[in-house]
């Protein structure tokens, strides 16, 4: 199922918007992207950076946010409609999230986010 690069990025975006807003207001120094595959065979996301855990008082100044990514093709090859679609870069969304709060991807799993 393919979904246009406009489309995935409504999507994307309404999965962050998804976000219960708490949990969304803590979310610092973070940027979002969508990409069309990354270099790593089928990975749907990936975060990048220094998740909010393991973040100290040498945390500070001038540093580059950290970054999430979503693959919107891997994400369209496995679907087979758009409502897959939705759901998928929903998960996707909420485990690269997950990430940045310093969830890693065991405890994604037992709670089904993996």
């Amino acid at each position: 199922m393919l979904v246009s690069p406009e489309r995935f990025e409504e999507l994307v975006a309404e999965a962050l918007d998804g976000i219960p807003p708490d949990l969304g207001d803590r979310m610092d120094n973070v940027a979002v992207f969508v990409e069309d595959r990354s270099r790593q065979a089928n990975l749907l996301g990936r975060y990048e950076g220094v998740p909010l855990t393991s973040r100290d008082a040498g945390y500070a100044g001038m540093v580059m946010p950290d970054r999430i990514t979503i693959y919107r093709l891997p994400i369209c090859a496995m679907c087979r409609t758009e409502t897959e679609v939705v759901h998928q870069v929903r998960v996707t969304v909420i485990h690269e999230v997950a990430h940045h709060f310093g969830i890693d991807d065991e405890r994604l799993d037992e709670l089904g986010w993996a």
